[in-house]
């Protein structure tokens, strides 16, 4: 007797725990499915982007002959910098102040003239201090003058085909351009230190 309601009670708890309730089931269901759509449907799209490497640019300028004696100035004080020579690195700015001095504004239209003068006041006065001053120093200035010559094509034009370089570690390592005749990388804020360190940017003309 015992032995029959010991299997009765057996069954009883084997039924109960093998039962499935349809509605947990089916929301189970429901929920795998939900999970495995959003699975599916992320966005990868942040995986899909591809790397564009920089190209050089050129940039045609209008061609002028007014800026050539500032910038022949110029590139003799660039060309020296590269060399590590303070002396023609000087020679360089009084030739660049001695082209300021004798610049034909006369042949400017009346909206190039203010932004000349602007140009022009900034230029001198780097110009001034690289005239007498060391090496060190002439570079620190070398790179508000580049900027000014290179705003000073932009206004008023050259004859000229120009190369834009760039150093990334000029200027404390914030970056500074210089412009150059040749395409050839030769730095002139380091010198012999890091001569080919630098990258031409864009071509002028």
């Amino acid at each position: 007797m015992k032995n029959s309601i010991y299997a009765v009670a057996f069954a009883v708890l084997f039924l109960s725990a093998c039962k499935t309730d349809p509605k947990k089931a089916e929301s189970n269901e429901m929920n795998n499915n939900e999970m495995q759509m959003g699975t599916d449907n992320h966005d990868h799209s942040s995986m899909d982007g591809t790397m564009q490497a920089d190209k050089t640019m050129d940039a045609t300028t209008q061609k002028s002959d007014l800026t050539s004696a500032i910038i022949d100035g110029y590139l003799v004080l660039k060309n020296a910098l590269i060399k590590d020579d303070s002396k023609k690195a000087a020679e360089g700015a009084k030739m660049m102040l001695t082209a300021f001095s004798n610049f034909e504004m006369g042949k400017l239209s009346e909206s190039q003239h203010s932004k000349y003068m602007e140009i022009a006041e900034s230029a001198k006065e780097h110009a001034e201090h690289i005239a007498k001053n060391p090496l060190e120093h002439q570079r620190e200035h070398f790179e508000d003058l580049s900027k000014d010559v290179n705003e000073l094509i932009s206004l008023v034009g050259t004859d000229k085909t120009l190369y834009q370089d760039f150093c990334p570690m000029a200027s404390n390592n914030k970056g500074a351009i210089w412009l150059s005749e040749s395409k050839e990388i030769n730095n002139p804020y380091f010198g012999s230190k890091m001569l080919k360190c630098g990258s031409v940017q864009k071509q002028i003309n």
